[in-house]
């Protein structure tokens, strides 16, 4: 059975009440959940799809900040009481996740301290990791990040092979096309990955950890050692 790491947490009997309140639904690339400003009718508990979070730049780009799947979720604004979102919550990588209605997840919290605890350790690992981030912008190269950031979405994924664009993946990190282009040439001449008409496959992922800033493994420690 599909698992959400964070619904995993609860005793059997929870999460069988919590997925009894949800619906599974099928999201598919491009699906935009949530936008800047606009109140937050569900949350989602990924179970095999990825969901960018993606903070505006200008009218015409955005810069990816967070990446969820099934690790985390997405709507964690209602744990403070914060009724619209930041950022932009747009599906990545398509599959199915559980959704909840905003009402249903409140009142699910208030039923369910434990989980409420573990959720509010959840948001102290998701700032944790965007100050990470915001730090592997300004410092790190863009063979680093792009490293990482194909890090992050095979962790999240069922599968080595992506289709990404070099244009998609600039504009998630925020870099010029032809940055993306040279940085996956190199990783490619590296024989770490295979890019062909917009299709990537990981041929060495323990190469490719070794060719990554040391901001993944911050990021993948800090989760394991707040939440387990």
């Amino acid at each position: 059975m599909q698992r959400n790491r964070l619904l995993n947490t609860l005793s059997s009997s929870n999460q069988r009440q919590l997925r009894a309140a949800c619906r599974e639904v099928e999201l598919l690339m491009g699906d935009v959940l949530y936008e800047p400003q606009q109140r937050i009718r569900h949350v989602y508990f990924p179970l095999d799809c990825f969901i960018s979070q993606l903070v505006p730049v200008d009218p015409h780009a955005n810069l990816e900040l967070a990446l969820i799947g099934h690790e985390g979720m997405l709507g964690t604004p209602l744990l403070l009481d914060v009724r619209t979102p930041t950022m932009e919550a747009l599906v990545q990588g398509p599959g199915t996740a559980l959704q909840m209605s905003a009402a249903t997840f409140r009142r699910e919290l208030e039923r369910l301290p434990a989980w409420r605890k573990q959720l509010n350790r959840y948001v102290f690992v998701l700032q944790g990791q965007l100050a990470i981030t915001a730090a592997c912008i300004s410092f790190h190269s863009i063979d680093l990040r792009l490293a990482r950031w194909l890090l992050m979405t095979h962790d999240r994924a069922d599968f080595r092979d992506f289709h990404l664009t070099h244009k998609f993946l600039a504009q998630m990190l925020g870099v010029r096309r032809v940055g993306i282009t040279n940085a996956a040439g190199r990783l490619q001449q590296r024989k770490i990955l295979a890019y062909s008409r917009g299709e990537i496959q990981i041929l060495d992922r323990t190469r490719l950890e070794k060719a990554s800033c040391s901001c993944y493994q911050a990021s993948k420690a800090l989760y394991d050692r707040t939440l387990g």
